[in-house]
């Protein structure tokens, strides 16, 4: 072959890399920054994280929450409210404190609050908007996926 006939074969690569966007970003990438590891979703308001935030749908048609809520800063705040389309999740207390690094967390061996939402019933695989308020913080709404109760969900109830 010619030096002239490889021109469109290199054109035609280098192309490929610019629209699929390979080696664009380099480090940068946004598929790089990807974080997420678990079906549950993470959301931030202020100093407030949510982690690995999901449902898990019961046999009788509610769903119990499952994930986790720290405060990251000085001041105390409060989880006032849950609710997944309008209707509220039913808590164990009726406010959960939101005190500087102490987790409050919904489900697991390591659970100190529990959340049903009765009558959910939402398919399994499906997303529903989770939206919860804080004292202080601004409120925040998660698109949230309703699991299956197996696996390491199995207990969760």
């Amino acid at each position: 072959m010619k030096r002239s006939q490889y021109a469109p074969i290199a054109i035609g690569i280098a192309s490929l890399f610019l629209l699929t966007s390979c080696g664009a970003n380099g480090q940068d990438s946004p598929t790089r920054m990807i974080k997420q590891v678990t079906d549950g979703v993470e959301k931030d308001s202020g100093s407030i994280v949510a982690r690995d935030v999901l449902l898990v749908a019961q046999p009788d048609g509610s769903a119990v929450l499952v994930g986790t809520f720290i405060n990251e800063g000085a001041n105390a705040d409060a989880l006032n409210s849950l609710t997944v389309n309008g209707t509220a999740l039913t808590l164990d207390k009726p406010s959960y404190a939101l005190v500087q690094n102490k987790p409050v967390i919904f489900s697991g061996t390591d659970a100190n609050a529990h959340a049903v939402i009765p009558g959910l019933n939402a398919q399994i695989g499906s997303r529903v908007n989770l939206v919860v308020t804080y004292g202080t913080t601004p409120a925040v709404t998660m698109n949230v996926l309703v699991r299956e109760k197996d696996a390491i969900f199995a207990n969760v109830g």
